[in-house]
């Protein structure tokens, strides 16, 4: 599975494919400098954990660009809430 980041300095997403099949979709704006705000996740039912996956990509951006993030969509609220090993690029 490949995931791919798109943004036009003011938005942005992370877009999951497989195949040639969108397997999921992560939707950020950008909040200021320096943070960004996750408003939506949506996935294909037929790819299994391709929200964590995408989340996972999403936390790694964060880490290596100094970027903090603020979890507005659900998915991503939750899965910030039950893991803590990816807090440290919370805002």
């Amino acid at each position: 599975m490949e995931i791919e980041r798109f943004d036009d300095g003011k938005k942005g997403h992370f877009k999951a494919v497989e195949n040639d099949v969108e397997a999921g979709l992560m939707t950020y704006v950008w909040a200021g400098e320096g943070k960004i705000i996750i408003d939506h996740t949506e996935g294909n039912p037929e790819f299994k954990g391709v929200g964590i996956k995408m989340l996972n990509k999403v936390v790694d951006y964060a880490r290596e660009n100094n970027v903090k993030i603020i979890p507005l969509c659900p998915f991503a609220k939750k899965m910030f809430d039950r893991t803590e090993s990816i807090r440290d690029v919370l805002a």
